[in-house]
């Protein structure tokens, strides 16, 4: 699946449970929590896991559930990108366009 098949499977994903209509600002909410929820996945990849109420899992298990995580980041910010009409090809571009022009000199 290429990226733009992506953001339109999202778009009519969310938009089938009614996902999509909810309020820009509680989607930021969500998409707080899921970045959260990397740093967590991180975590537990980097240093284990430390609470005594959390589980401790292999380093593939815990490689699964990042992936996991990064996948709800990616599906809050295409429900964003999609209110306003943006594709993700765009946002491609232009933080590679931003990058090129900023580093240029370096």
């Amino acid at each position: 699946m290429n990226i733009n098949e992506f953001q339109q499977w999202v778009k009519d994903y969310y938009a089938q449970r009614k996902w999509s209509d909810l309020n820009i600002f509680i989607r930021i909410g969500f998409l707080a929590e899921e970045t959260g929820e990397v740093a967590r996945a991180i975590r537990a990849l980097e240093i284990g896991r430390d609470r005594p109420d959390e589980v401790d899992g292999t380093y593939e298990e815990n490689k699964v559930q990042l992936v996991e995580e990064l996948g709800d980041v990616l599906g809050n910010l295409i429900v964003i990108a999609n209110q306003y009409d943006i594709s993700l090809e765009e946002i491609l571009d232009a933080h590679k366009e931003k990058l090129a022009a900023r580093y240029s000199s370096n």
